[in-house]
């Protein structure tokens, strides 16, 4: 194994890398289905992320698309999966842009030796132009303040003009130029002689709800923005509005670049959605049991002793809390897998620890529980948690913790 650190401004998650095939288990050949790594030394929970899949998805994606160009998005630490390491996957994959949050995101990016071109999704405080610049990223713009502020930093620098990505809001209203500011943002990018429109986007708010008569609208709209563009002598390189629903679903709306996020991960944009392209989920979440003990008739367990055994049972403890993601709200309801077996959850979850109830198996310390995979013919998913919680997918991989290690299988070994 090999330390893969990364910079983002955070305190950096654990990232090892294998670069060996899959290790044995206690000199028991491994049942179909669980971890081929191991975790590192200094604690039994880890997530398995495998970069192979993530590359497999975009390419997928790829070649159902009708797009030329796909961003692959790695924001929020690449949906918790690495933000370099997701990156690079994407790349392998055949991503031409990475789209991101924040410009130290894209800042670590280029710190670790990517030359992509990297979107700012999200439009900077006119304060960050310097270190946007400095890392030769693209930003998403939308309002007058930052385009004085980006035109202004540009000409200090007597640098060739920077393209930006002016975003339109088309129906979401979280950012945007509202449709009524159009012409005049349109003109403000076009007469900043620093300036220029690489490209014009927006964002659909319901494209993964098949159906929705919404996201034609927003489509129109959209169109509607071009030919305002075109009118005004002030043609974008690049027209985008699809995300992940949208590069699955939306073929007639990809125009020149889908962005792409929870799919590259092998998620569904939502449970609604009926996907044909091949995904693979590429992030397994695994602990180890510290503690197996056997409980009476009516011994209750953890905080506030909310459950309570009927029978002679095994408890298993797992090193896992919600400091590490597993949350709370899962109390006396989720299911992780032993032995091959969907475990019940019980007691309340702890900051670093959860309990399961094995029933009347055999279980002893060091097995593996698989939070988030297969084991065996069992599995547990992200969606499955999601539908618990009654949240998204994308919540749940963002919020496996920081202090998770993420051990990488697969991509550049």
């Amino acid at each position: 194994m090999s330390t893969d650190a990364h910079t983002s401004g955070q305190r950096e998650a654990t990232h090892l890398v294998v670069s060996g095939g899959p290790a044995s288990t206690r000199g028991a050949p491994r049942p179909k289905g669980t971890a081929r790594t191991e975790p590192p030394a200094q604690r039994d929970t880890w997530a398995e992320i495998d970069l192979d899949a993530i590359a497999a998805n975009v390419a997928a994606l790829k070649a159902q698309a009708t797009a030329p160009q796909l961003m692959a998005v790695v924001k929020a630490d690449g949906y918790g999966h690495g933000l370099v390491p997701a990156a690079r996957a994407a790349l392998a994959g055949g991503a031409e842009w990475l789209g991101v949050a924040l410009v130290e995101e894209g800042a670590a990016l280029r710190a670790a030796g990517l030359v992509t071109p990297i979107l700012v999704m999200a439009e900077p405080p006119p304060r960050a132009v310097n270190a946007l610049l400095d890392a030769q990223l693209t930003p998403a713009v939308y309002s007058a303040v930052f385009l004085d502020a980006l035109d202004a930093a540009v000409r200090a620098r007597d640098a060739a003009p920077v393209g930006v990505h002016l975003k339109l809001d088309t129906g979401m209203r979280r950012v945007g130029v509202p449709e009524s500011d159009w012409d005049d943002a349109l003109r403000h990018v076009r007469d900043a002689p620093a300036l220029r429109l690489q490209g014009l986007w927006s964002h659909l708010a319901v494209a993964d709800e098949p159906g929705n008569a919404f996201t034609e609208i927003q489509a129109l709209r959209f169109r509607r923005g071009l030919r305002l563009a075109a009118r005004l002598g002030v043609q974008p390189d690049l027209a985008h509005l699809c995300n992940s629903a949208g590069t699955i679903a939306l073929h007639d709306e990809q125009h020149d670049l889908v962005r792409a996020g929870i799919a590259i991960y092998g998620l569904r944009p939502s449970t609604q959605m009926t996907v044909h392209v091949p995904l693979r989920p590429a992030l397994r979440w695994y602990s180890r049991l510290s503690l197996v003990k056997r409980l009476s008739p009516g011994e209750a367990v953890s905080y506030g002793l909310r459950w309570a055994a009927e029978e002679p049972t095994t408890l298993g403890t797992v090193p896992a809390g919600y400091a590490d993601g597993v949350n709370r709200a899962l109390s006396n309801r989720g299911r992780a897998l032993v032995r091959g077996r969907a475990r019940p959850m019980v007691g309340t979850v702890c900051m670093d620890q959860f309990l399961v109830d094995i029933g009347h198996d055999r279980a002893e310390a060091g097995d593996e529980v698989v939070l988030i995979g297969e084991q065996g013919d069992a599995r547990v998913t992200a969606e499955d948690w999601a539908d618990l919680l009654d949240t998204i997918t994308y919540e749940i991989v963002c919020g496996v913790g920081r202090r998770v290690p993420r051990v990488y299988v697969g991509g550049e070994g």
